[in-house]
């Protein structure tokens, strides 16, 4: 049973993002408005905004949290070009009486909008990946986790094709991996999914895998937590939900001794269409068992896979915080269906019943429409 709460943000643009810290107390809100809030959960259960600031000269697409074990820190992006990492002064406050947050670095080194920043899992180190819309995925390190000033490019990975999205794989077994999905419209230009691998030997990383089956725009791409399977699950948002297994070839199966290379069985497990509309983000549960997705038909929904591997969604909630019975969703979903077939074939509705619901849906090119302000500017 959800029991859902309006939080009123008073963001003065759209907010693009919303990332949880590492226990779920804390929370990070950032928009068009070119600022970032900081959100604290009180023993009530209520929400408060504990600290807001302009963080950057565009709009801010994305915003992280470090694992707490390097303190209270957080990335964010944006579309003038650059990534940032904040740090909290815990017990300082300001002089409206908000908690204090500093800008520690800036990555200057993107020439086109950033479009996503992850920081990688702790078992690597303090490590942060940052996507661009020019095919760039660049890993940084800070080498003194006491002093996040200093920052340094390690390695650039180049894509060929524009980046929306990248996602770390936090397994500890398997080398460290990297998802990074594109938003490239064009369906003929192939898959717009990679997956790439750090090899310890050559110290580089390479393209292991692309996902062909996704062809379209891809807006948001999640590995699942791993705890104990054989195989990595990668979520996929784009006009639908794609889910994704990865399972590593033994040594006698593959070619990994002599490329050094990882290969592996890719299979499509689960694909999703009940948004009926685009999809933007995704979120797995800790133990990786449990999808939530949301997108244009203004619902969050939840898949989960039964004792046969079967995903199915086990529940719907609606933008205003309504649940949504599954039996009523599914109606809903026919009669939506009916109608645009009915109207291609200029047909209605029965005599004597009232109109089937019409399932409209805003310009999914929100993001770039919205920062049309953006458009203008120049950034030296």
């Amino acid at each position: 049973m959800f029991v859902a709460r309006s939080i009123p943000a008073d963001h003065k643009d759209l907010i693009h993002d919303v990332a949880f810290d590492f226990h779920g107390r804390r929370m990070a809100t950032c928009s068009s408005d070119q600022n970032v809030k900081v959100w604290d959960l009180g023993e009530d259960g209520h929400w408060t905004c504990t600290a807001n600031w302009k963080t950057h000269s565009g709009s801010v697409w994305k915003v992280t949290w470090a694992h707490p074990e390097f303190g209270q820190v957080i990335a964010t992006c944006s579309f003038d070009r650059t990534a940032a990492v904040w740090e909290e002064l815990v017990g300082e406050s300001t002089e409206h009486g908000q908690k204090n947050w500093v800008k520690r670095t800036s990555l200057v080194d993107s020439r086109t909008s950033v479009t996503d920043v992850q920081f990688a899992p702790k078992h690597l180190g303090l490590q942060l990946a940052t996507c661009s819309a020019d095919g760039i995925v660049r890993i940084y390190e800070a080498p003194d986790v006491m002093n996040l000033s200093q920052w340094s490019l390690q390695h650039e990975i180049s894509c060929k094709l524009s980046c929306s999205c990248i996602s770390w794989n936090p397994s500890r077994v398997h080398q460290p991996m990297i998802a990074v999905g594109s938003d490239d419209a064009n369906p003929s230009g192939g898959g717009k999914v990679q997956i790439y691998e750090y090899n310890d030997n050559s110290r580089k990383w390479s393209k292991v895998e692309t996902i062909t089956v996704v062809t379209e725009s891809v807006k948001d791409i999640q590995f699942a937590p791993n705890l104990g399977r054989s195989y990595h699950l990668l979520g996929i948002a784009s006009k639908d939900v794609r889910i994704i297994s990865l399972k590593p070839l033994r040594r006698d199966q593959s070619s990994t001794q002599t490329s050094g290379h990882s290969k592996f069985d890719l299979r499509q497990v689960a694909q999703f269409d009940e948004h009926n509309a685009q999809v933007w983000r995704l979120s797995w549960n800790v133990t990786g068992t449990v999808l939530a997705s949301s997108g244009d038909d203004g619902c969050v929904r939840l898949w989960k896979a039964n004792y046969l591997d079967n995903w199915k969604c086990i529940s719907v909630l609606k933008g205003d915080g309504s649940n949504v019975k599954l039996q009523e969703s599914s109606q809903v979903q026919q009669q939506q269906q009916t109608l645009s077939g009915g109207a291609m074939n200029g047909t209605s509705s029965p005599p004597g019943q009232a109109p089937l619901p019409l399932n409209i849906k805003r310009n999914s090119g929100w993001a770039y429409f919205n920062t049309k302000k953006d458009q203008g500017k120049h950034y030296y």
